[in-house]
């Protein structure tokens, strides 16, 4: 059973237990309704709590019924029975309320929350609105602009902030008995939501309205929360319902919605073990080695001392291990006062970091990564030192980026220890980890790269070995027409504008200058001979050879001047003179193609990857991009967003463009034509 039911002093207790996350299923709302029904002719019951069996009150929906045609009782039924009784109903609260979880909550009279519990209305990041009276019972109980922020970012607030807001009345250690003994002593009086009014603070609300638009990049979710709560403010609740429930049942069937819940799905399937390894169990992981203090390094470390393991970093030096030691304690503290982490937290991080600058320091790690410069002969060196020292059952690892692992294995006496994990910068902070699995790495390695994922919160993708793996590989091809389109006729400040419309969350000449123009450089000089088209990154190089690296150096594709941005001359030079060189007349070029070419190279290159088995599924792929390359989340990936174009359509344009040109950057893969015909 879903929901049992508990008397306890006269308190009817309904505790879901649904695992893993209590998720309202149709079976959960149905025994909800039932109990708060049955319960309402008892004399025995004075009084009743919602609460949850296991880790976390109710996350959130049912993701089996995500996209599937509701089934009777429908969530609103729930709410409006829990609200209309004449008897307490206390929602006693710990680990996550969210989404309908938190429209359960709210329509109780009186919410109860654990120490550590989180409150939340997540519906906008799966491109919707609450629909079971969210955006009109939690205007009526806190602040409305507050409320409206909650609603239209996403974010869920903690207990301790939650009471302050108004949106819990305790924080309890036991916070079950403590719902019971509200549940059997208070009133109903004026604690029925859909009783009050909300209004809006005209120019408070105006302005979170806006911030709301910029930070949507393209989401139509988001604006559409924000209207709603304007459309509603000052009506009565049912007038209020009524409209939320329509624009819910509109955007349930929007392609944001449906992107959305794509990507919601794939990004749990990347975690998932190859179907070829067995029932092997990861490796146990508490100390970790790390090769290189430089940024890189010091963001994989943090990743490892955020999950409460002890790292060991290793430099060339005293003065550079120093100095990454030092930086991590200065991200660490400025966490503190930015209210991230507490001091305590802090102390227990730096204190779980240690340095040194001798190999022999790591003989007792179980994994070692090497963040070292980008070179075959360094890394080289580098695993070799490693593998005369690590303890039999280490697991080796490198973060290149480009680099062939199967080389870089070669080069150990434990080929089947070695393993990818390329992370991205900041280490610390982005998401995304790509696993990649060279031909020797061994089950064990795999699944222990996919069980620290999930331990330093992080979302990984196995990949297989070719230049560039995932990301990177499909980043050359978008960088290259990019490039091609300056040529063209285009100008960077262009090409960036059209793409960051479309939703990217930078263009490819700012992102760029951010990252450094010569990091591209000095991997093209790594990469085999004719990988790449060389008249798409003359001007890159031309910049790097002109002392333009980007930001770090002041000027690039753009110049930065007192933290002002603005084209740079030099670059524009440049490539007028690529133009003269190759004999190109500029023509002029819409933002529409500036998006056609660039997102269709990723989709082409993306299924020449499915295709040759460096991906397992183009779902990888829309993970790789949404998490680790600024892809729009609301689009689903750059394979998702194909679909939505049709098939046949891009499979014409890949086509059209064959022909061009650059005709031979554009092979179509079998698997395009196989989808293309399946539609």
């Amino acid at each position: 059973m879903t929901v049992t039911r508990e008397n306890r002093e006269g308190c009817l207790i309904l505790w879901i237990d649904n695992p893993p996350v209590n998720a309202l299923s149709q079976d959960v709302r149905a025994a909800l309704l039932s109990g708060v029904t049955d319960a309402a002719s008892d004399a025995t019951v004075k009084g009743i709590v919602i609460t949850c069996r296991g880790r976390t009150f109710i996350a959130g929906a049912d993701v089996k019924e995500f996209g599937a045609p509701p089934t009777a009782p429908f969530l609103p039924d729930v709410t409006n029975a829990i609200e209309n009784s004449d008897k307490p109903i206390v929602a006693a609260i710990h680990g996550q309320a969210l989404g309908g979880g938190l429209e359960i909550a709210l329509a109780c009279h009186y919410r109860v929350a654990a120490k550590g519990a989180k409150l939340g209305l997540p519906e906008v990041t799966l491109g919707l609105v609450p629909g079971a009276g969210g955006t009109q019972r939690l205007p009526r109980l806190i602040d409305p602009i507050t409320a409206a922020e909650m609603i239209t970012s996403g974010k869920p607030v903690d207990a301790v902030k939650a009471e302050k807001l108004g949106l819990v009345d305790a924080v309890a250690e036991d916070h079950v008995d403590a719902a019971v003994k509200i549940a059997t002593s208070q009133s109903i009086q004026g604690r029925r939501l859909s009783e009050r009014t909300f209004h809006l603070d005209t120019e408070k609300f105006e302005a979170l309205a806006g911030a709301t638009r910029k930070q949507a990049k393209g989401a139509y979710a988001p604006g559409a929360a924000i209207n709603l709560i304007r459309s509603t403010a000052g009506k009565s609740f049912a007038e209020g319902v009524a409209e939320e429930r329509a624009l819910f049942l509109q955007l349930r069937a929007s392609e944001e919605a449906r992107a959305l819940r794509h990507i919601f799905f794939a990004e749990r399937g990347s975690s998932k073990a190859p179907d070829d390894i067995g029932d092997v169990k990861p490796a146990e992981i508490k100390t970790v080695g790390v090769i290189g203090a430089g940024t890189m390094g010091c963001g994989i470390a943090m990743t490892y001392l955020d999950a409460g393991m002890k790292v060991r970093m290793l430099e060339m030096n005293d003065e550079a291990l120093d100095k990454g030691l030092a930086r991590i304690q200065s991200n660490y503290q400025e966490s503190v006062t930015k209210g991230r982490i507490t001091e305590a937290q802090r102390d227990q991080r730096v204190e779980n970091v240690s340095g040194a600058t001798d190999y022999a320091s790591l003989s007792d790690c179980d994994l070692i990564i090497e963040a070292v410069f980008e070179s075959m002969e360094v890394k080289k060196a580098v695993v070799q030192q490693i593998d005369a020292v690590a303890k039999p059952g280490a697991i080796i690892a490198t973060n290149t980026s480009y680099l062939d692992i199967n080389e870089i294995a070669a080069f150990t006496s434990r080929p089947e220890a070695v393993i990818g994990l390329h992370y991205f910068s900041p280490a610390n902070i982005m998401k995304l980890l790509e696993v990649v699995r060279a031909e020797k790495t061994g089950p064990v390695a795999v699944v222990t790269a996919l069980a620290l994922a999930k331990a330093t919160n992080k979302i990984p993708v196995v990949a297989g070995v070719c230049p560039g793996f995932i990301g990177n590989r499909m980043l050359r091809a978008y960088v290259r027409e990019a490039g091609l389109l300056l040529l063209e006729g285009a100008t960077p400040e262009q090409v960036d504008r059209a793409l960051t419309a479309f939703g990217m969350a930078m263009g490819p000449f700012a992102v760029a200058d951010l990252s450094g123009i010569d990091i591209g450089y000095k991997a093209r000089k790594e990469a085999k001979p004719g990988s790449f088209e060389p008249m798409a990154t003359i001007v890159h190089d031309k910049l790097v050879e002109a002392g333009h690296l980007g930001q770090k150096s002041g000027s690039g594709f753009y110049t930065y001047t007192a933290g002002a941005k603005a084209p740079n001359p030099a670059a524009l030079a440049f490539i007028e003179e690529a133009r003269a060189n190759a004999s190109t007349t500029p023509r002029a070029i819409t933002d529409s193609e500036i998006v056609e070419r660039t997102m269709l190279a990723l989709v082409n290159e993306g299924y020449a990857i499915v295709e040759e088995g460096i991906a397992r599924s183009i779902d990888d792929i829309d993970v790789v991009y949404v998490n680790g390359y600024g892809f729009p989340r609301h689009r689903g990936g750059p394979m998702c967003y194909a679909r939505a174009l049709g098939l046949p359509n891009v499979l014409k344009t890949v086509e059209r463009f064959g022909k061009g040109a650059f005709g031979k950057w554009w092979p179509v893969s079998k698997t395009l034509r196989a989808a293309a015909s399946a539609n």
